[in-house]
């Protein structure tokens, strides 16, 4: 046997190992209490409190690795943690293990004439596989959220964040054990190889139950073209920002910043500028300069290149592109129906904001984009699930079926009936 076939043997013996020992949390975890689970969660955010110096250096090891590899600065951002970043993580873990249990949760009550009380019933959807890139804190918050909805876990991180992970995992790992779960409920893939991924699209011989990809287009795409079993996307964020004539001018100046350059390589920043054409010139001139100033590439159609004279002119594809990084298309718009047709063809479906005093203008753009979120006079980064009172997320949902926008403990979850009767026999 060459070393290939060897490497690619102990890699599927690994993974079948992991999804045995996961079918088995699932189960614990599935009978277990919300006070067990939530304990689990608060141990592993007293612990990466605890543990903070070590999850840095361990970051700190990821962040010269990403530099040695060249990663951009975006993708660099989303890597980092810093101590601030750390104690929002444990923050998070707390506000989840606080937040009302979903585990039996009683979602409606039916009595049909045959006197039969029937009951649907929120479970555990069983294991979980997640797959994602290069941001650590979604082992801590994916893992927390697994854990509160009674699922089990396999987590698959970037080669990026590996030390980084691998640091908060063993968080999770001990928080588990301390509260009487088993540790094996939330597991980390510790192999960079490829052939891992493949392993979990298969469904590791029934052991997973569902797959969610959090990253960019060519993992969602090859999870959703290989996976075996059920696939909850999180596809890329081209988040829009419409900017309509009846817009209060400092308001639509304070939401286009933020919504662009406060965090850039978040899913939830905006990609797209649209902006009515009766917006006021000089206010329209004002936003452009001040992302300019901030560092901002403004890539715009022929109007606002005329508006900007450091504007580029945007190609066709820069309306379909998700940068992550400090540029943004923009493009000067006839109506509020140009808009929501630019918006038609070039979202991903995940989030779009207007801006706009008309009541009547607002309504229809909330009613009529047919996004996972959709806002009025807010800014798009405010597109997540603690934004959302969710405690985390999993990812941003942006399909169409089971749960959609930010996913939480809610969104893990499925239901089953419960038929109590008085010896009914059906006629």
């Amino acid at each position: 046997m060459n070393a290939s076939s060897k490497a690619a043997q102990d890699v599927s013996a690994l993974m079948d190992t992991m999804g045995r020992a996961a079918r088995k949390s699932a189960s614990a975890l599935r009978l277990s209490t919300a006070q067990m689970r939530n304990g689990a969660i608060s141990h592993a955010a007293n612990l990466i409190d605890g543990r903070s110096d070590e999850i840095l250096a361990a970051n700190q090891k990821d962040m010269a690795n990403g530099r040695d590899k060249g990663l951009t600065d975006a993708k660099l951002d989303r890597l980092l943690l810093t101590p601030d970043r750390l104690s929002a993580i444990a923050q998070s873990l707390r506000a989840i293990s606080t937040m009302p249990d979903v585990v039996g949760e009683v979602i409606t009550t039916l009595t049909p004439k045959s006197g039969l009380v029937i009951e649907r019933v929120r479970i555990p959807i069983g294991t979980i596989g997640i797959i994602f890139e290069s941001r650590p804190n979604v082992t801590a918050d994916a893992g927390a959220l697994c854990i509160k909805s009674g699922n089990a876990a396999i987590l698959r991180g970037g080669s990026e964040s590996f030390h980084s992970s691998i640091a908060l995992h063993a968080c999770l790992t001990e928080g588990l054990r301390e509260a009487g779960l088993p540790g094996d409920a939330v597991q980390y893939v510790e192999t960079t190889d490829r052939a891992a991924v493949g392993a979990m699209l298969s469904g590791l011989k029934g052991s997973i139950d569902v797959i969610i990809p959090r990253g960019g287009k060519s993992l969602v795409s090859r999870v959703e073209t290989e996976a075996r079993v059920p696939v909850l996307s999180h596809l890329d964020g081209i988040c829009h920002v419409y900017i309509d004539k009846e817009a209060d001018p400092a308001m639509a100046m304070e939401i286009a910043m933020n919504a662009k350059m406060r965090r850039t390589g978040v899913c939830g920043a905006a990609e797209t500028l649209l902006i009515h054409k009766d917006f006021p010139a000089d206010q329209t001139k004002s936003i452009l300069a001040a992302l300019d100033e901030t560092g901002c590439q403004i890539r715009g159609d022929t109007a606002i290149c005329s508006l900007h004279d450091r504007a580029v002119p945007a190609t066709k594809d820069d309306w379909d592109t998700e940068y992550l990084d400090a540029i943004l298309s923009v493009a000067q718009i006839d109506s509020l129906d140009q808009a929501l047709a630019h918006i038609d063809a070039h979202s991903s479906g995940h989030t779009e904001a207007i801006v706009t005093n008309d009541a009547k203008t607002a309504e229809r753009f909330l009613n009529e984009v047919d996004s996972a979120i959709v806002m009025h006079n807010a800014s798009t980064q405010y597109a997540d699930g603690g934004e959302f009172g969710l405690g985390a997320e999993i990812g941003i949902a942006t399909g169409r079926l089971h749960a959609r926008g930010p996913v939480g403990a809610e969104g893990l979850t499925t239901y089953k009936y419960r038929v109590r009767g008085e010896g009914q026999a059906r006629p």
